[in-house]
C-alpha cells in the first residue's frame, strides 16, 4: 500500500526537545518506518522550513520524507502555519498520482487531507495529537492559536473517513466537544520502541554520566513549556527535601538548546529551584538527542511527569519501558498509559504535595518501587510496542480501502439507532460524574435525617423531572413501606407560580418559593440542560444567602449554574434530548442511594465506604 503521511511541523528527522518538536515527531517518525519495514510505501510530507533541506530525503527502504515549500524556508511558530496550508495543499495536489490513503497528523495536516479529498477523492483518516477545545480551557488567552481553530477542526472531522483517537480520554474529547459519534473513532495509542527503551544497568549509566551512585534520581524529560508543569516538579523536589530525604535531586532534560541558558523559561525554572533552596540539587540538560535518552531514563530511579493536561504523552511509555515507575498527573494519555498503584501512581495536576507524598513512598519502600518497575516494564511490552500500532493502522488503512467509510450516511442508520449510540457516547463520557453524584446523594440524606426539606426544580421537560425526583421520593422507588421522605418540586404550585410570574416576572418564581419554603441546612436541587435558566440562577443565590445546599443536574459547560452551584453534576455533550435522558438516569440513581440510605440506621448518616457500597449495587441492600 502507498501512504501518505501529513505532518505539516513535525517532522520526523527533527531534532527533539525544542518548542515544536516532541510527541508528534516520533509518533510520525516510528510509524513511517514501522510500516516501511512491513513493506509498504511512505512518503511523509512535511513543511520546508530551512534553505539547505533537500525537497526528498530518502530515510531508509520504502520511507522518504518529503520538503512542501508553504511559506518561506525558514522556522514558523505551528501558532501562525494556518495561513500556509492552501500552499501545503495546493503543491500536493498534483503529485498524489498513485497513494491509496493519506494518514494526517494535527488539525492543520487534516485541512490539507480534507481538501485533497475534495479534490482527488483520495480517502483520509486523522490523529490530532492535540484539540484545540481541551487546548483553550487549560491555556486561557496564553493559547496562540487561531481563535476559529475549533471550527477548523470540526470541518476535518465531517469530511474525514475515520478519526484516530490516541486514548479513551481523547474519544471521549471528541465526542464532548465535537459531536462526533462513537462509530466514527477508532482508538489507537502511541507507542514505543521497547528494543530501543529497555531497562540498563543503573551503576553503569551513572557512571557513564558521572553521577554519585547514592543520589535518589528523580527524572523529567520533556518539551519545556509551562502545559508541562516542570515547576511542580521542582517544587516536589523541595517539599521532599525538607521532609529529611537529603539525597533526592531531579534530572530535567528538554529545551530549545542544547545549552539550558539559551532557553528562556528554562531560566525562569532555575530561578525558581534557587528561590526553593534546591538549585544546587537540580541539574538542567537541555536538549537530548532522542537516541540518548534510554542511558537517561536507566540512571535515574522514578520518573515525574506533571502537565496540566496532556493529549497522550509518550515520555511516561519511554520510562515505563525502561523499568522506571511513573507519577504522573492524572490527565489525558497518562491516566491510561500509567496504572495508579500498579505502574506508577496519579497525582491531580498542580499539585506537589502529592508528587512528594508519592515520591516519599517511593523511596521509603524500595520494594514497591521495584514492583511498580516490573509492572511499568510489562504493560509497555504487553500494549504499546509500534508493531501493535502499525499493526491496528493497517487495519484501519486496509478496511477504509476496501470500500468502509466511516461517515455516518442518515438514510441507511435507523432513526433509533442513531440516537440510542449518540446515548451509549454520552453514556461513556459520564463515568466521572461518580464523584458529585456521591457528594449529592450524601447531601440529600443529610439534610434529611437532620429533618431537612429538599426542594426540586426546572423548565420545560425539567419541570417534569423536577416532580419525577419530587415523586420517586416522596412516594417509594424501590423499597415497601418506608416512610415518605420530605421533597417537594417547585413546580407543582400552579397559583403561586402563575400569580407571581404575572405580577412581578417569571426571574422569581422559584427564589420566591425559596425564600418562603426553605430554611437553613436544606437542599435546592435545580435541574437544567443549558445551566443558564435565569429563574434557577435567582433560585441558587437567593438559597446560598440562607444557607441552603445547591445540587444541579446540567448539561454542555454548565452554564452559569456551575459557579452558583455547591455540588454541580454536568452531563458531558450539548444535546438537549441525551442530556435530559442522562438526567432522568441520574434521578434514579440518586433515588436508590437516598432510598438505601434513609432505611439503614436513623442514628447516624452512612460512610463514605457504605454509600460506595451501595452505589455499586443499585441502592440495594
Amino acid at each position: 500500500m502507498r501512504i501518505a503521511l501529513i505532518s505539516e511541523h513535525a517532522s520526523p528527522l527533527a531534532k527533539m526537545g525544542s518548542v515544536d518538536a516532541g510527541g508528534q515527531n516520533v509518533y510520525v517518525r516510528e510509524v513511517a518506518s514501522s510500516l516501511a519495514a512491513a513493506g509498504h510505501t511512505i512518503d511523509v510530507f512535511t513543511r520546508r522550513d530551512a534553505e539547505d533541506l533537500s525537497e526528498i530525503v530518502e530515510v531508509e527502504p520504502g520511507l522518504r520524507v518529503v520538503h512542501v515549500p508553504a511559506g518561506p524556508a525558514e522556522p514558523i511558530p505551528k501558532e501562525e502555519l494556518t495561513e500556509h496550508m492552501a500552499a501545503f495543499a495546493a503543491w500536493m495536489r498534483n503529485r498524489m498520482d498513485g497513494y491509496d490513503i493519506a494518514h494526517a497528523n494535527f488539525f492543520m495536516s487534516g485541512m490539507v487531507a480534507r481538501d485533497l479529498k475534495r479534490w482527488l477523492g483520495l480517502p483520509f483518516v486523522v490523529t490530532f495529537h492535540a484539540l484545540g477545545a481541551v487546548r483553550v480551557i487549560h491555556q486561557g488567552d496564553s493559547d496562540r492559536f487561531p481563535g476559529d481553530r475549533v471550527k477548523m477542526e470540526q470541518s476535518v472531522m465531517d469530511e474525514a473517513t475515520a478519526i484516530i483517537a490516541e486514548c479513551p480520554q481523547d474519544e471521549a474529547d471528541l465526542m464532548r466537544w465535537y459531536d462526533v459519534p462513537r462509530s466514527r473513532i477508532v482508538t489507537i495509542p502511541c507507542g514505543v520502541d521497547t528494543d530501543v527503551f529497555r531497562p540498563v544497568g543503573r551503576s553503569l549509566a551513572r557512571a557513564r554520566k558521572g553521577w554519585d551512585e547514592d543520589e535518589w534520581i528523580i527524572l523529567h524529560v520533556g518539551r519545556m513549556v509551562p502545559r508541562k508543569g516542570v515547576d511542580t516538579v521542582i517544587e516536589a523536589l523541595a517539599e521532599l527535601r525538607t521532609r529529611g530525604v537529603d539525597n533526592a535531586s531531579l534530572v530535567i532534560a528538554g529545551g530549545s538548546s542544547d545549552d539550558p541558558q539559551d532557553d528562556e523559561y528554562v531560566r525562569g525554572l532555575m530561578t525558581l529551584a534557587d528561590e526553593l533552596g534546591v538549585g544546587d540539587h537540580v541539574r538542567f540538560t537541555g536538549r537530548v538527542d532522542h537516541h540518548l535518552l534510554p542511558q537517561l531514563y536507566g540512571a535515574a530511579d522514578v520518573f515525574v511527569t506533571t502537565p496540566w493536561y496532556e493529549p497522550f504523552g509518550i515520555t511516561p511509555l519511554e520510562a515505563m519501558a525502561c523499568g522506571l515507575p511513573v507519577v504522573g498527573s492524572n490527565v489525558g494519555g497518562i491516566k491510561y498509559t500509567v496504572r495508579d498503584g500498579e505502574t506508577g501512581f496519579l497525582v491531580p495536576p498542580r499539585d506537589a504535595q502529592a508528587v512528594a507524598d508519592r515520591l516519599q513512598e517511593l523511596r521509603t519502600l524500595p520494594w514497591l518501587a521495584s514492583t511498580l518497575s516490573e509492572n511499568a516494564r510489562r504493560r509497555a511490552e504487553d500494549l504499546f510496542t509500534w508493531q501493535k500500532v502499525s499493526d491496528s493502522l493497517m487495519e484501519l488503512y486496509e478496511e477504509i480501502v476496501d470500500g468502509v467509510d466511516r461517515v455516518p450516511v442518515a438514510s441507511s442508520t435507523p432513526v433509533f439507532g442513531r440516537a440510542l449510540e449518540e446515548l451509549s457516547g454520552v453514556l461513556m463520557r459520564s463515568g466521572e460524574l461518580d464523584v458529585p453524584l456521591m457528594r449529592a446523594g450524601r447531601q440529600i440524606v443529610s439534610c434529611l435525617r437532620n429533618g431537612g426539606r429538599v426542594m426540586v426544580a426546572g423548565n420545560g421537560g425539567s419541570a417534569a423531572q423536577s416532580q419525577h425526583l419530587a415523586a420517586e421520593l416522596m412516594g417509594r422507588f424501590l423499597i415497601e413501606g418506608r416512610p415518605a421522605l420530605g421533597v417537594v418540586s417547585l413546580n407543582t404550585d400552579t397559583a403561586v407560580i402563575t400569580a407571581w410570574a404575572n405580577d412581578v416576572g417569571f426571574d422569581d418564581v422559584f427564589a420566591r418559593q425559596v425564600e418562603g419554603l426553605g430554611r437553613e441546612g436544606d437542599v435546592l436541587v435545580g435541574l437544567s440542560t443549558s445551566g443558564n435558566s435565569a429563574n434557577l440562577v435567582r433560585a441558587f443565590d437567593t438559597a446560598r444567602d440562607l444557607g441552603i445546599t445547591t445540587i444541579s443536574l446540567l448539561g454542555g459547560d454548565g452554564g452559569a449554574m456551575v459557579d452558583a452551584s455547591d455540588i454541580a453534576i454536568v452531563v458531558p455533550s450539548r444535546n438537549t434530548q441525551r442530556i435530559q435522558e442522562i438526567h432522568v438516569v441520574l434521578i434514579h440513581i440518586l433515588s436508590a442511594l437516598v432510598e438505601s440510605a434513609m432505611s439503614m440506621d436513623a442514628d447516624r448518616a452512612p460512610t463514605e465506604d457504605e454509600f460506595r457500597v451501595r452505589a455499586s449495587s443499585g441502592g440495594l441492600k
